[in-house]
């Protein structure tokens, strides 16, 4: 694993064995953000990363200059590992230890991008609560995005926030955005 671009560009991570996770590879993570970076300056942007796992994502984000990232994750070890990491190179993340279902629930602050990477495993109903939740509690700054790291087994491909799918190999990343008219 590696951060692709910004002020850290090629450094490797390399977070300790035996953590409960599946890190976005670095071919997904550098297309993923071929895709954002013509939808966003990404030093201007604000991020939300759910299930943030060894926080690859965040720091990838955070070396691009995200003004914030927000790291949340349940896993106390992850947890353990991105404030370890996060101190080590001096990025702007903030890891939270809890529930994703508990904070989105709590959380009152909108973001211009939010990632999610649930299990591939866990059910469907799960990852339509996340885009329910977010788009509910209108997380989402004026064109802002919700992306959802998913399986080719998982179909979002009928809710209509949905704008655009992005397929990698066994990898889909499927984007929403605040498209409805009011």
């Amino acid at each position: 694993m590696r951060i692709i671009s910004g002020k850290h560009k090629g450094r490797k991570i390399l977070p300790p064995k035996g953590l409960p996770v599946r890190p976005t590879t670095d071919l997904c993570k550098e297309s993923l953000f071929n895709i954002l970076q013509n939808h966003f300056y990404l030093h201007e942007v604000n991020v939300l990363d759910l299930f943030a796992g060894t926080g690859n994502m965040s720091y990838e984000f955070s070396s691009r200059g995200a003004i914030q990232v927000t790291a949340i994750e349940q896993d106390a070890k992850c947890i353990s590992y991105i404030k370890q990491t996060t101190t080590l190179l001096d990025l702007s993340i903030i890891a939270i230890k809890t529930d994703v279902f508990q904070f989105l629930e709590k959380s009152q602050v909108k973001y211009d991008i939010i990632f999610a990477d649930p299990p591939y495993e866990m059910a469907s109903a799960h990852f339509l609560g996340i885009i329910e939740k977010v788009f509910e509690k209108n997380m989402l700054n004026d064109n802002g995005f919700l992306i959802i790291e998913h399986s080719k087994y998982t179909d979002l491909s009928e809710h209509p926030h949905l704008f655009e799918q992005r397929q990698y190999g066994g990898t889909i990343f499927s984007f929403f955005e605040n498209n409805l008219l009011e």
